[in-house]
C-alpha cells in the first residue's frame, strides 16, 4: 500500500516537472528572458524618479512579470500558428504544441491569459502608454511577423520592430512619454538584430527551407550577399551606438566616455565578425557572429546602465 502510495506521488511529481517543461518550452523561456531583460534595463536607465518613489524592487518585478507574460503569449501564438512547420524542423520538433504534448487549445488558452494579464499589469501599475505598446508588439510578432516568414523574407524587418520594442516598453514604463532616449535604445537593438538573427538563419538554413520560410535576404540561401547585409547593419550600428551620449541616456563625464568606449569596441567586433563571415562563408564564422551577438546585447545593455545619467 505504502508503495503504490509513493507510485503515485512520484508519477503526479513527474507529471507536474513535465507540464512546468512544457511550458517553459512554449514561452521560450531562454529567450524571453533575455527580451524582458533589455526591457527591465531600459527602464532603469530612463529617469523614472516616480517609480523609484513608489517602490523601485516591486516595479521591476512587476515590469520583469508583465514583460514575461506578454512575450510568453507572443512565443505561445508563433507555435500554435507553426504547428506543423516546427513539427517538420529538428530544432523544434519536440516543442510541446508541434510534438503533441501540448493542445493548440491549451496554448491558445495560455496565451490569450497570459497575454491580457502582462497588458493589464503594466496598465495598471505603470501607464497606459506602455501597455499599448506591450499589446501592439504582441499583436505584431504573433499575427504579422510569424505568418509572413513563410511569404517573404521582409518578415525579418517586421519581426525586428517587436523585437526592439521591449526598449522602449521600459522607457515608456518608467517615463509616460515616447522620447528621444526610448527611440535611441529601440534604434540599437533593432539594427543588433539583423546580424544576429541572420546567424542564426544562416546555420539553421536546411531547416528552415524544410519547413518554408523565407529568413534569409537572399533567395539562394547563405551568400555573400546576406553576410554583406550583415556587415552593413553591424556598421549601421556604430553611430547609433554614440547616440546615447549626446541625447543625455550616459553621463556626460568619464562614465559616459567609458561606456561610449564599450558600445564602440562592441559594434567593430559585430563588424569584424560579420566581415570573416563575408570572407569565410562558413559555419564556423556564422556561429562567431551569433555567439557574438548573444555577449553584445548583455554588454550593451549593462554598459548604458553602468553609465546612465
Amino acid at each position: 500500500m505504502q508503495e503504490d502510495k509513493t507510485t503515485i506521488a512520484n508519477s503526479t511529481s513527474f507529471g507536474v516537472a513535465s507540464k512546468v517543461k512544457d511550458y517553459f518550452q512554449l514561452i521560450k523561456f531562454t529567450l524571453s528572458f533575455m527580451v524582458v531583460f533589455s526591457t527591465v534595463v531600459s527602464f532603469l536607465i530612463a529617469p523614472n524618479e516616480d517609480h523609484y518613489s513608489r517602490n523601485k524592487i516591486i516595479s521591476v518585478l512587476l515590469l520583469f512579470v508583465g514583460g514575461m507574460l506578454i512575450t510568453g503569449s507572443a512565443n505561445a501564438i508563433n507555435q500554435v500558428l507553426e504547428k506543423k512547420s516546427d513539427s517538420l524542423m529538428k530544432r523544434t520538433a519536440k516543442r510541446p504544441v508541434a510534438s503533441g504534448r501540448m493542445s493548440t487549445t491549451e496554448a491558445s488558452a495560455f496565451a490569450i491569459i497570459a497575454g491580457a494579464l502582462g497588458v493589464f499589469i503594466l496598465w495598471y501599475w505603470f501607464n497606459s502608454a506602455s501597455a499599448l505598446v506591450g499589446l501592439f508588439s504582441l499583436f505584431l510578432y504573433g499575427f504579422i511577423y510569424t505568418p509572413l516568414k513563410k511569404v517573404n523574407s521582409i518578415a525579418v524587418l517586421v519581426g525586428a520592430i517587436p523585437g526592439a520594442l521591449p526598449c522602449l516598453i521600459g522607457w515608456v514604463a518608467a517615463t509616460g512619454g515616447f522620447e528621444i532616449g526610448g527611440w535611441v535604445l529601440f534604434a540599437i537593438q533593432f539594427l543588433w538584430q539583423f546580424p544576429h538573427f541572420w546567424a542564426i538563419a544562416w546555420l539553421a538554413h536546411q531547416d528552415y527551407t524544410t519547413a518554408g520560410f523565407k529568413l534569409l535576404p537572399s533567395d539562394k540561401g547563405p551568400t555573400k550577399f546576406t553576410a554583406l547585409q550583415s556587415i552593413i547593419y553591424s556598421a549601421l550600428m556604430i553611430p547609433v551606438g554614440l547616440l546615447p551620449y549626446f541625447v543625455g541616456i550616459t553621463d556626460v563625464g568619464t562614465r559616459g566616455i567609458i561606456t561610449m568606449v564599450v558600445l564602440l569596441l562592441c559594434n567593430l567586433w559585430m563588424v569584424y565578425v560579420s566581415v570573416l563571415l563575408f570572407k569565410r562563408m562558413d559555419l564556423g564564422s556564422a556561429k562567431k557572429v551569433m555567439f557574438s551577438s548573444y555577449f553584445y546585447l548583455m554588454i550593451v545593455l549593462l554598459a548604458l546602465f553602468v553609465g546612465r545619467a
